[in-house]
């Protein structure tokens, strides 16, 4: 199954920890940057500090809180498997124990965070600068290439000598900078930020008139770019292997994918709302925002908070017809082949249930781009009668739909009549979920008290679900 979030129950409980994951021993004074994080919790005066790992990094977290409590004085709570995706700052995690900044290692998406202060290490991992600028030059020939360089957060630190090596030849090469946080103010004509990068733009075309290279291995990061700058021409360089290639993904079928999605949005009479981070800054007004796009549109929303999706979650909501993911840039391109229902982003049910929004070939992943006062906020058109409204028709089934917003409902005084009514009836009229389970034959488990026979106890099997004690026997 392939997810935008960190490893399932079944990856978690197989993994095993090797050396090769974590930084060597000598160096975690350098891969950790200790005397940063150690000026970051002197300087707030913080007393208890939450220190999150992804997965990856968990063998070196004894170590790092160890020595960091003896650097500061503060104590030190490790963070492991997070709620939501580790790119993410778990600030739920961090608020149970009590913590007053969250120190976020590993890579990071950079969403900005709303309530705790937070420093950011990504790890130094080895960059061959010399190589990463001969894979440059092959890529590029022509000197005068209008190029924008960016990188995947845990390789910052190398760029400064990668800048100095290719600048004096290619003179029309920008590299991005890693911005934590939301820089102040608006964001300047010719410049964008954009992904916790900021770079300028100066050709006279904009930004279709540059090329990207891209430093670091391919993953979520990379589909995101590619995604959002899809009129610009990509290329990487894979630190690991050592190679640069020109990116082959073939954007144009990922998009047709997306669209499609956005076609079975419209669709859609009843739509769940994954709630995906309860971190990120703005996630509140984003719901509140989805909710009402959905309710001018005619369709029914669930808000549900389910941790990190998978097929067998969703696939207990058979009423829903469709699912919205709130959650970071990085995750919210989820790939849901394998579940039983779509799973859009807030941009895709945008396109599909706001008549005012129009496809115009710049994708959008960040949700905090929908907001009223964002750079691409569109106002719900006024609602237009039924009678007026002009048929639409579903390009998946066949069918005549509903395309047009309805009026805001006027607020009803308050009645003091009481009315006696089946209890039953009541709630499948206000909700077409509770329809749906009054039609299903089997609702759950029920108590039956008095109709099952009592039977006597007996042994059962041990081990996990993944692997009993006696299925290796019977195999055998």
């Amino acid at each position: 199954m392939a997810t935008a979030f960190s490893s399932d129950g079944e990856a978690a409980l197989r993994r095993e920890l090797g050396p090769a994951a974590a930084a060597p021993r000598g160096e975690l004074d350098g891969f950790y940057e200790m005397g940063r994080a150690a000026a970051f919790v002197r300087g707030g005066g913080f007393r208890k500090v939450a220190l999150q790992f992804p997965d990856g990094l968990l063998a070196d977290a004894a170590a790092v809180a160890a020595r960091m409590e003896a650097a500061t004085g503060a104590e030190m709570y490790i963070l492991g498997d997070t709620t939501y995706g580790s790119c993410c700052v778990d600030e739920v995690a961090a608020e149970h124990a009590g913590a007053e900044a969250v120190l976020h290692y590993g890579p990071a998406c950079l969403s900005p965070c709303r309530k705790l202060p937070v420093l950011h290490i990504f790890g130094q991992q080895p960059l061959d600068v010399g190589c990463c600028a001969e894979a440059f030059r092959e890529l590029y020939p022509d000197r005068q290439s209008r190029v924008v360089v960016l990188n995947d957060v845990v390789y910052a630190h190398a760029m400064g000598e990668l800048e100095q090596q290719l600048c004096p030849e290619y003179v029309n090469v920008v590299f991005s900078r890693v911005v934590c946080g939301d820089p102040p103010g608006p964001t300047p004509p010719g410049e964008v930020r954009q992904f916790g990068r900021q770079f300028p733009v100066e050709a006279p075309g904009g930004l279709q008139d540059y090329a990207m290279f891209y430093v670091g291995a391919e993953g979520l990061a990379l589909t995101s770019f590619m995604l959002t700058w899809n009129r610009c021409p990509f290329s990487s360089f894979d630190p690991a292997t050592g190679c640069g290639r020109r990116e082959t993904f073939n954007v144009n079928r990922a998009l047709m994918r997306r669209l499609y999605l956005v076609e079975r949005a419209r669709d859609a009479r009843v739509v769940g709302i994954l709630v995906g981070t309860l971190g990120v800054a703005g996630y509140l007004a984003v719901l509140q925002h989805l909710r009402e796009l959905l309710r001018r549109a005619g369709k029914r929303s669930y808000t549900l908070a389910v941790g990190k999706p998978n097929p067998t979650k969703l696939a207990n909501f058979l009423e829903v017809d469709i699912f919205v993911l709130v959650a970071c840039a990085q995750n919210s391109l989820l790939d849901s082949s394998d579940f039983y229902r779509p799973v859009v982003t807030p941009y895709e049910l945008e396109l599909a249930c706001n008549p005012a929004r129009e496809w115009t070939g710049n994708y959008l992943t960040d949700f905090r781009d929908l907001l009223p006062g964002a750079c691409a906020h569109v106002e719900l058109p006024p609602a237009v009668p039924a009678a007026e409204a002009v048929p639409d028709i579903s390009l998946i089934t066949g069918e005549m739909r509903a395309a047009h917003l309805c009026d805001p409902p006027a607020p009803q005084l308050p009645s003091t009549v009481l009315a006696c009514r089946d209890q039953t009836r009541a709630l499948a009229e206000i909700s077409p979920a509770a329809s749906f389970l009054e039609s299903r034959s089997w609702r759950g488990l029920e108590q039956q008290l008095g109709q099952t026979p009592v039977s006597k106890a007996v042994q059962g099997r041990r081990g996990i679900a993944i692997a009993y004690e006696d299925e290796g026997r019977e195999q055998s």
